[in-house]
């Protein structure tokens, strides 16, 4: 029976899932911090104030609560970069729309979210069997950065000498690697995408010859 009967049963209802999105909270920090295989039940734990035997009322195991972290991590990152692909005017470049996703997903990674940056860092190290059932979300993700980047060639903004799937693996790659290095001590969220996003710019794009500009016909020459 799934009703609720009574207030009682809808208060410790909403008391099990805040407690279950701080154990979530919690895997999120401590896989940021320590990784998959430095993440222990006692850690999760003490993040989030509890005895680590009440993890178990909410997740069967470590393995569970991790899985759950990174799936929602993996889902946070591609709704945040959809968004805001969705939001840009239709006449918006091709090139234009891929630095509109470099943006989004920088942001997710390294400001907006644990889950996400918890997702990114951690993917390599899970087992096997865990990433494979990631694999739809990571192939839902990669879908949509391969139309990006396949719109860019055929409208011929992308440098004819790149070959598209390379050129977004090796973007992803360095957005991927960004939660590891990027210390807010030393830069801002603002720097880092600026610096990312021209990288990407005259990286990727076809570059136009500059137009020499004519001197203007009042110059005179008084040498």
């Amino acid at each position: 029976m799934t009703k609720l009967s009574t207030g009682a049963s809808v208060e410790s209802t909403s008391k099990a899932a805040r407690t279950r999105e701080r154990i979530l909270d919690a895997t999120a920090e401590v896989l940021c911090r320590s990784g998959y295989a430095g993440t222990r039940l006692t850690d999760i734990a003490e993040v989030a104030d509890l005895q680590a035997p009440a993890i178990y009322y909410h997740f069967p195991s470590r393995e569970d609560v991790i899985e759950e972290v990174i799936r929602v991590g993996q889902r946070l990152t591609i709704d945040h970069v959809r968004t805001a692909l969705d939001a840009l005017p239709l006449e918006t470049t091709a090139i234009d729309r891929i630095l509109a996703a470099v943006t989004a997903h920088l942001e997710v990674v390294l400001t907006r979210s644990l889950y996400a940056s918890a997702s990114i860092r951690n993917m390599s190290q899970l087992p096997e069997d865990m990433r494979e059932r990631q694999l739809e979300l990571r192939r839902e993700y990669g879908a949509m950065w391969r139309a990006l980047f396949e719109r860019a060639a055929e409208l011929g903004e992308l440098d004819p000498r790149l070959d598209p799937h390379a050129a977004r693996m090796l973007v992803l790659g360095a957005l991927n690697w960004a939660p590891e290095w990027w210390n807010p001590e030393r830069g801002t969220t603002a720097e880092i995408v600026a610096n990312a996003q021209h990288l990407v710019r005259f990286g990727l794009a076809v570059q136009r010859p500059a137009r020499r500009r004519a001197l203007p016909s009042t110059v005179v020459d008084r040498r």
